[in-house]
């Protein structure tokens, strides 16, 4: 076993899912997204509530903020798409529940076209949790040397991966049993 698999005080990095250098680093990039991807969620939702006293998840916050983004409706099509979801039926799950707590409106029909806009509600709560954002995470972010450039370079290497594990699910999805 290499010192990199055993890493920092003679921790062993082998198992099921990590064999050699590759699967090590591929496991603990996927560990450290999820992580992220749980923390992220959990500060979307207290931001959520601290914006506004509404609780939503952390993929609805996410829809929220999709559907007013560039101030134009979006379809339930353009918000799978945009979020890369395809649980149809929970997106239309959390448009309800939003457009309950009067933060979104739904125009049109099936026939003509189904979209969804923020109301006068959603924007002055996306608003408060943008301020809410820059004032606690994105000042953070700001002091951190050459921050913006390290997450121009995660983001395309995430896009990058988002595009590998697309193709990697279709072709299991393609050839299982």
């Amino acid at each position: 076993m290499s010192d990199e698999q055993t890493g920092p005080r003679g921790l062993d990095f082998k198992w099921h899912l990590s064999s050699d250098d590759v699967e090590i680093a591929t496991t603990e990039m996927e560990f450290a997204l999820m992580r992220t991807f749980e923390s992220f969620g959990r500060w979307q939702a207290e931001c959520l509530i601290a914006a506004s006293g509404l609780t939503l998840s952390g993929p609805e916050n996410a829809l929220l903020h999709i559907i007013r983004m560039n101030d134009r409706p979006k379809s339930i099509k353009e918000l799978a798409r945009l979020s890369n979801r395809d649980d149809i039926p929970n997106i239309q799950y959390s448009l309800r529940k939003m457009v309950s707590a009067g933060l979104i409106t739904k125009q049109g029909t099936s026939r003509t076209g189904v979209t969804y806009e923020a109301t006068d509600k959603g924007k002055s709560t996306t608003d408060v949790y943008a301020e809410i954002r820059r004032r606690l995470l994105v000042k953070e972010l700001r002091e951190m040397p050459d921050f913006a450039q390290r997450l121009e370079e995660v983001s395309r290497t995430l896009n990058m991966l988002s595009g590998i594990y697309e193709e990697a699910s279709r072709v299991v999805a393609t050839h299982r049993r």
